[in-house]
């Protein structure tokens, strides 16, 4: 399956049925009068974000989106039938874009979460509704209401607990495929990751997601390589790991490069709790490893883990500290959540 995660779709909703004019005609009722009904409402257009979906592929075969309108209305004072509703249904992690690409019009952050993005347009009124003391027999009716429209983007951000970064070939592939049942592919060359993937890691009878994006280079912030655009995938990360390629050139430059780059592209990227770890350490001596680590600590201010995702060296201590930042993590989102639902200030609020 094909990883797209940028759409931009067009979406109508239905309009309302028009409104009927129309008069009794029965026998022994005199003077029978209009009885014509009013239309019925046009279909809304509904987002819903779904489980089992982690791309946006579908839209770029599909683009255009219109509800049903509504039926006009009938004798006997009938209102016709609504428009049916149209629910459009995206991966989670999905965000509804105004076309200027920036303002954010919806944000799906929870499985089964709906929204009525445009209501359907309400049906016309019928001759009947017309009827006055001085007009008994009106003939005028309403058209109905036109639905909305408008072209947005989607804009889909994977939800993972923990975020890789990092240079090309920095490991980040092997690290993934060895703590999870993911599948990356691993090479020898620069950017053989090119689309986010994700990975379930089950650790200490606990489970977490972690994603996996494209390395950064130098530049990156202003298009260099594959560009800051898969970025977005780790803002919704509660921790990053920073691997640090420990046979590169310059193991402290190619952690500054990557800092750089995550202060460019802003979204507090750099606020998140960050695991650094000099992998690939299994390939050096331990002599340069604990030089490599001491200079890293210096440029970091941070304490600096060695790991190897080959041998599995450090794996189970990385993963260990991974898991207590996001236990921490969920614990506050869960604290403020309580405090939402009570308040805002920890203490019961009556509706």
């Amino acid at each position: 399956m094909h990883f797209l995660d940028q759409a931009k779709i067009f979406v109508r909703s239905g309009a309302g049925g028009p409104g009927a004019v129309s008069f009794r005609r029965e026998k022994y009722i005199e003077y029978g009068g209009p009885d014509g009904g009013n239309g019925g409402k046009g279909g809304d257009i509904i987002f819903e974000a779904v489980a089992g979906l982690n791309t946006l592929i579908d839209f770029r075969y599909t683009q255009h989106f219109r509800a049903q309108r509504g039926k006009g209305g009938a004798g006997s004072n009938r209102t016709g039938a609504g428009g049916d509703d149209l629910v459009i249904k995206v991966p989670l992690g999905t965000q509804v874009l105004a076309e200027d690409r920036e303002t954010v019009l919806l944000d799906f952050t929870k499985v089964g979460q709906r929204a009525v993005f445009l209501r359907g347009g309400d049906g016309g009124r019928g001759n009947l509704t017309y009827k006055t003391s001085t007009n008994r027999a009106p003939r005028q009716h309403g058209p109905g209401w036109p639905g909305g429209e408008a072209w947005v983007w989607l804009r889909l951000k994977l939800l993972a607990d923990a975020g890789l970064v990092g240079l090309p070939n920095a490991g980040k592939s092997t690290f993934i495929n060895a703590v999870t049942n993911a599948k990356a592919k691993v090479g020898d060359y620069p950017f053989t990751t090119t689309r986010p993937q994700l990975g379930v890691v089950r650790h200490h009878d606990r489970e977490f997601v972690i994603a996996d994006i494209p390395g950064l280079i130098e530049g990156a912030a202003e298009g260099a390589g594959i560009g800051d655009r898969f970025l977005g995938h780790i803002e919704r990360c509660q921790v990053l790991l920073h691997l640090v390629d420990a046979t590169g050139d310059d193991p402290v430059e190619a952690y500054q490069i990557v800092m750089e780059e995550l202060d460019a592209y802003g979204a507090d990227l750099l606020d998140k709790p960050m695991v650094i770890a000099l992998n690939k350490v299994d390939a050096i001596d331990v002599e340069l490893r604990d030089m490599l680590v001491h200079d890293l600590e210096e440029a970091s201010d941070a304490p600096v883990m060695c790991l190897s995702g080959v041998s599995g060296e450090g794996v189970e201590a990385i993963l260990d500290k991974l898991l207590e930042q996001i236990t921490v993590a969920r614990e506050e989102e869960a604290e403020a959540q309580v405090k939402d639902e009570q308040g805002g200030d920890g203490t019961w609020s009556p509706i």
